[in-house]
């Protein structure tokens, strides 16, 4: 039986609205959605911080902001920018992208650096590391998580949902081993109902980055009474992060990680039967 009731629920979730084509209206939306289910958070670009907080006036949901985002890949400077200004506009929560192509360099020393830029210029506010896990193996995924601790971060998170692909309990649990119980872990990235967020929350996620958070809330009371063993797939391989390796999306060498990883996997004989 789920132990989990839907007030917890939602505030587990910042309610995320991130499309390149977002404007106030859908800002709006998102707050009085967030109003409503009492979701912990809103998640926006930068652009919206100032809007969203007027929108949220007299609640309890805080606003989060994404800084170097979604790619990671300009300068410590400019997401110290970004950040202190997203703070000064409202923000209570920052999501940063990690710089990706640095730390696959074994850069850690500027990985690190460019974590505490963020941190030290968000001031109160808390700051969660996008680690974007789709294109990062394991050891990868460790090193993320251990330099976002080192340099203050308060939350790790999988992805910007820009990327390869999003959230795996795979994923989660090894970030969760990581960085122990006191620091978050933020699921994000293809989490579209209630059976895969709960996947994800029994894997470790404290936090859930999704738009479609609605459904997920009100999905709640399908399961609500389900056994565990009901949520589980038949086959395993349907949440794997190996079978969404694409060699057109990510590094041939995290491609080639991936399906290499999948070889031993007991379960791929009888995924392979599934679709022949």
């Amino acid at each position: 039986m789920i132990d989990l009731d839907r007030q917890t629920l939602a505030r587990m979730i910042d309610h995320t609205e991130l499309s390149a084509h977002s404007g106030e209206k859908k800002i709006a939306n998102l707050c009085s959605e967030a109003r409503t289910f009492g979701f912990y958070a809103v998640c926006v670009n930068g652009g919206f911080v100032r809007y969203a907080v007027e929108k949220l006036a007299g609640s309890p949901v805080v606003v989060c902001s994404v800084v170097g985002f979604p790619l990671g890949a300009c300068t410590s400077a400019a997401k110290a920018f970004e950040a202190r200004e997203a703070v000064a506009n409202g923000a209570g929560e920052i999501d940063m992208v990690i710089s990706v192509g640095a730390l696959r360099e074994k850069r850690l020393d500027f990985v690190r650096d460019d974590i505490r830029s963020v941190v030290e210029a968000s001031g109160p506010a808390l700051v969660k590391v996008i680690l974007e896990t789709c294109f990062l193996t394991d050891e990868e995924i460790v090193a993320g998580c251990e330099l976002s601790v080192q340099a203050g971060a308060k939350f790790v998170k999988t992805s910007t949902g820009f990327g390869a692909f999003g959230a795996f309990p795979d994923h989660i649990r090894l970030m969760r081993k990581t960085v122990g119980p006191d620091i978050g872990v933020k699921a994000s990235g293809g989490i579209r109902n209630f059976k895969d967020a709960w996947r994800l929350i029994r894997a470790g996620a404290s936090r859930l980055g999704v738009s479609a958070s609605v459904a997920i809330v009100e999905g709640l009371s399908l399961y609500r009474f389900a056994p565990d063993a009901w949520l589980e797939e038949e086959i395993p391989c349907h949440f794997c992060p190996s079978r969404f390796a694409s060699i057109d999306k990510q590094p041939k060498a995290v491609y080639a990680y991936y399906k290499k990883k999948c070889l031993p996997c007991p379960h791929l004989e009888t995924f392979n039967r599934f679709y022949e």
